[in-house]
């Protein structure tokens, strides 16, 4: 019969967190290699309270050892991404665990700690605070998180987009509440590689974020042809607001309100208010402005570097290029705002402003 994690530190399977930490030194000291211990003894000792600290009762069989290897990084491509799936698909689980019990912490409005994930991809650690707030410390690999108040995360969020495997995504969804990333800059803290969060009521506050692009084969399977597979990044905030660094390479943000710095390359930017404060608008960059909604782009420069491909589109369907914009003065020259209902009945082909544009956006929307 398999012992169980308890029996093999020689705790009952009530006993507290410092009993079977206690436990542990006291067997570490015993069976060390150096302290005259064997190797494989040690090893399951320390396997077994790792396995103690998330609450894992029996030690993994023969099988689950096999499956959760380490990331592989060798030079076989096919077998890399074989490995990496593998581990992913396990870290999804283990965040299921993880969402069962801040349900279970929710229901009956207690507080709590633990860790999750991978012992070779770093675990994080989840908290849920007496306000209802959940606190999220470390990397977010894979799996989906859904809280019904604030989130605030110290750490940064991927997604495995090399799996098939819609289950082992990463997605944060909020009911209510604001998720916040904590000093994102200071930190190098990123949303990034396809992840996605979701907030019904309330902010996304972050730092940088990127997608990414994946070659695959070509599905003929001719030598030498592939394709490019998009994974986006999503931020959606239908009732609030976005507020983010710079956002690169195959993003989209859509909210009621979005505040962000630079976009560059492949970047689908939604709402009803959008503000931009960077210098660069770059490299198939898509706006669509909503109904009411307001867009500004805040840099003074004249050389404020926009791609010819940057477009500008209204919810009715009108379309602008930003450069013409720019060409027109709305963009540069210290920024203006420019409502739906101006550019709505802006001439495309109109190089001339109206002279009396400034009136018309007089008291519908405070300066930004």
């Amino acid at each position: 019969m398999v012992k169980s994690n308890y029996e093999i530190l020689g705790v009952p399977e009530d006993a507290s967190r410092n009993e079977i930490r206690s436990a542990f030194r006291n067997l570490a000291l015993t069976h060390h290699a150096d302290r005259g211990g064997q190797d494989e003894e040690f090893i399951i000792i320390k396997q077994a309270f790792e396995d103690l600290k998330v609450g894992k009762k029996f030690p993994d069989s023969l099988d689950e050892k096999k499956r959760k290897s380490k990331f592989f990084w060798g030079t076989d491509e096919e077998e890399r991404l074989r490995h990496n799936t593998l581990l992913s698909n396990d870290i999804a689980q283990e965040i299921k665990v993880a969402q069962e019990w801040i349900d279970a912490l929710s229901r009956t409005n207690a507080d709590g700690i633990r860790l999750f994930g991978s012992n070779e991809l770093g675990q994080i650690e989840l908290e849920r605070k007496h306000t209802g707030a959940l606190s999220i410390k470390g990397k977010f690999w894979a799996g989906k998180i859904s809280h019904t108040n604030h989130v605030f995360m110290w750490g940064s969020m991927t997604s495995p987009y090399f799996s098939d495997n819609d289950d082992s995504k990463t997605l944060i969804h909020l009911t209510n509440g604001t998720f916040k990333l904590m000093e994102p800059i200071e930190n190098g803290y990123n949303i990034e590689n396809g992840s996605h969060i979701i907030v019904d009521n309330g902010d996304i506050i972050c730092g940088n974020v990127n997608g990414i692009r994946q070659q695959v084969p070509h599905p003929t399977g001719r030598v030498g042809m592939s394709l490019t597979k998009e994974h986006f990044t999503k931020l959606e905030a239908p009732s609030g607001k976005i507020i983010a660094g710079d956002v690169r390479e195959t993003v989209l943000l859509d909210a009621e309100e979005v505040l962000v710095l630079n976009l560059v390359d492949n970047i689908i930017v939604k709402g009803k208010k959008i503000f931009v404060f960077g210098t660069k608008v770059s490299y198939d960059v898509f706006f669509e402005l909503k109904e009411g909604g307001v867009i500004r782009f805040y840099e003074k420069g004249s050389g404020f570097d926009i791609s010819d491909d940057a477009i500008l589109k209204l919810e009715n369907g009108k379309e602008f290029f930003l450069d013409d914009l720019k060409t027109k003065k709305l963009i540069g020259f210290g920024g203006r705002d420019m409502t739906y209902e101006f550019l709505d009945k802006l001439e495309e082909s109109s190089g001339v402003i109206p002279s009396d544009w400034t009136s018309k956006l007089s008291g519908l929307f405070k300066k930004k």
